[in-house]
């Protein structure tokens, strides 16, 4: 298994110790997988860099303003 060099750029919450959502960059992983996010339990969605722009364009413009969560 290879080392791992993820770069940390982002801590989503970070007011508490749960292991709050946090956002890397892989520069070894394949460029199809080099942005990650995991969340507090352990979970991660890895991503290229160009489809990690399209979500943020998306949450910019407010096109994910309307996501059905159940308590805001």
């Amino acid at each position: 298994m290879r080392e791992i060099e993820a770069q940390p750029l982002a801590t989503f919450c970070g007011n508490c110790d749960c292991g709050c959502p946090q956002l890397f960059v892989d520069t070894g992983a394949e460029p199809e997988r080099r942005v990650r996010i995991t969340d507090d339990f352990g979970q991660r969605v890895q991503m290229s860099e160009e489809q990690f722009r399209d979500l943020v364009a998306q949450a910019k413009s407010g096109a994910l303003d309307q996501l059905p969560l159940a308590a805001r």
